[in-house]
């Protein structure tokens, strides 16, 4: 009885660590914390782009219905703390023009998605009436595994 009551208790940790969702693990590049008037620097960050992760799996279409698209790392690349509610924020990537694309996810089911933007591959979004709280950054690639360095920027 004993032996059996421990492999159920063996059984139930391995699930729930398997279980644990990919949105409660820290970032690849670091956070970010901003308030409203933050600097040009407060709201820059780099990283490399890479994996072979679908976002899709994560969200397949944003709150505006568009689709998310491309592939990354498992965990966000970057973590995004807003200390107040901004009315609006913009998000972009600079990888000198490669094919990137992004996914934000944040409180209460926030989601929003970015490939090209204008005549450019590299992904932006922009969002108005953002909220306070913390948001999760993935930095992909529209084909799995390739490997780009990058300069992520947020602006009011």
């Amino acid at each position: 009885m004993l032996r059996q009551r421990g492999s159920q208790v063996l059984i139930a940790m391995v699930i729930a660590l398997t279980a644990t969702p990919v949105l409660s693990q820290s970032a690849n590049f670091g956070t970010l914390t901003l308030s409203p008037g933050f600097s040009s620097e407060e709201g820059a960050a780099i990283g490399t782009t890479g994996g072979s992760f679908s976002l899709p799996s994560l969200v397949n279409r944003d709150r505006e219905n568009n689709p998310c698209l491309g592939y990354a790392e498992e965990t966000p690349d970057h973590i995004i703390d807003l200390d107040a509610d901004f009315n609006q924020l913009q998000i972009a990537v600079d990888s000198g023009g490669q094919d990137t694309t992004l996914l934000i996810t944040g409180p209460n089911g926030f989601a929003l998605c970015g490939d090209d933007t204008g005549a450019s591959k590299d992904a932006s979004v922009t969002s108005s009436n953002v909220e306070a709280g913390e948001y999760q950054v993935w930095v992909g690639t529209i084909n799995p595994n390739q490997a780009w360095n990058y300069t992520l920027t947020v602006r009011e």
